[in-house]
């Protein structure tokens, strides 16, 4: 499950790259961004979380 959150916050990051160099689509740019980075910090967590 660790794994998968970090694929997913790396292809929602790839993601917001592209949308903010490429096609600047404003409040969906950001919205990919704070999702990107819940899901880096609830990797963290859980992870901490199960030493």
């Amino acid at each position: 499950m660790r794994n998968l959150l970090y694929i997913v916050a790396v292809i929602l990051l790839i993601g917001w790259l592209l949308g903010f160099f490429a096609f600047s689509l404003g409040g969906l740019i950001h919205i990919l961004l704070v999702i990107a980075v819940i899901a880096l910090i609830l990797a963290v967590i859980r992870g901490a979380a199960s030493v």
